[in-house]
């Protein structure tokens, strides 16, 4: 079997506002010393774990990131008539069992029951909470404390198998991410724009007033993005405890996600949905490495996407010839062409 699995995806997206900065403008970065647009990380990861692929491909081995397990359970507790002193008490020590938890709020009051950072729940912990939960409403007293050893080890939780957990006061329990996901960059140097919109009043007749109900600007940019995932398989199966099935069922989960999902940003503004037009999959044994620096150069105008990828393709030859084969196999998606296929893409992972 080989450890490493790296993807390289090439997907353009029309004007668009994916990944809003501060100020709600599309997030940039310098590259190459000009201007490119970005998708975060963070923000590609919420995508595809929320998504509809992973939700029908992983069912019942995803997890919940929240700081309001407390708050949950709380309701429960009051939903089957157990009293609001017991009730905070009992959600309460729950909760802190998975981190610190706010202070007292006057003002909110259940804001003691949220945990100071957001906690990532595996399915395993959801339900050792459920049945707690249970016992407590059947014998009306609270927790003991060989009762509160809620958190696990070992897990069958894909999202945090692959994208990890931090527990700043429970390290122990700890998941170190078996996948590296880069921040998606334009191969090319960007613009961003202004939309200036205007709504119409629906009842407004125009007799009195003909002037808009509502004036606004929105900023977008278009872009042919590269994207780069590095998955470490050893360690996405170690994540899940041993399972090596449960873990190729991830594997496709986050390829067909990463091809297919788009971010949620401006969606129903731009309508901005797209699919990669183009994938690399290399598997093996060799120190991973980006292809990034394809882009150094900005591509420029023309036939973008085949330049695009004649730039990727050069530059793993080239990285090839100095420091011999950076990857023991490679397989290739390309939509222009008509050339492979993203079910090939996959087959290729697993079989690494």
């Amino acid at each position: 079997m080989s450890r490493f699995i790296q993807l390289h995806l090439l997907t353009s997206y029309p004007p668009a506002n994916l990944n809003r900065d501060d100020l709600g403008r599309p997030k940039t970065a310098m590259m190459g010393g000009e201007p490119r647009l970005r998708v975060s990380s963070q923000s590609l990861k919420r995508a595809w774990r929320t998504s509809d692929v992973f939700a029908d491909g992983l069912k019942g081995n995803i997890g919940v990131r929240t700081k309001e397990m407390g708050v949950r359970v709380f309701k429960q507790l009051r939903d089957k008539d157990i009293n609001k002193k017991k009730a905070m008490d009992w959600a309460k020590h729950i909760a802190g069992e998975f981190g610190k938890l706010k202070k007292t709020n006057n003002d909110e009051e259940l804001q003691e029951l949220e945990i100071e950072q957001l906690t990532h729940f595996s399915p395993e912990e959801e339900r050792a909470i459920h049945d707690l939960v249970e016992i407590l409403l059947e014998r009306g007293s609270g927790p003991e404390a060989e009762e509160l050893k809620l958190l696990r080890q070992h897990h069958t939780a894909a999202d945090i198998a692959l994208f990890g957990r931090m527990l700043a006061s429970k390290p122990l329990y700890n998941t170190e991410a078996a996948t590296q996901v880069a921040h998606a960059i334009s191969v090319h140097s960007v613009v961003v724009e202004d939309d200036f919109f205007t709504a119409v009043d629906d009842l407004n007749d125009g007799k009195d007033d003909a002037g808009a109900a509502h004036m606004g600007e929105t900023e977008f940019a278009a872009g042919l993005f590269y994207l780069y995932l590095c998955i470490d398989k050893e360690l996405l199966i170690k994540n899940l405890s041993g399972d090596e099935e449960l873990a190729n069922k991830t594997l496709q989960a986050l390829i067909e996600s990463a091809a297919t999902v788009s971010p949620t940003g401006k969606q129903n503004s731009f309508a901005s949905r797209a699919r990669a037009s183009y994938i690399l999959c290399e598997t093996g044994d060799q120190q991973p490495r980006s292809l990034a620096v394809a882009y150094l150069k900005p591509t420029r105008r023309g036939d973008m996407l085949n330049s695009a990828i004649t730039q990727l393709t050069t530059t793993y030859e080239n990285m090839d010839k100095v420091y011999g084969a950076c990857a023991e196999k490679r397989c290739t998606m390309n939509v222009e062409t008509v050339e492979g296929s993203l079910k090939a893409i996959i087959q290729c992972a697993l079989e690494a």
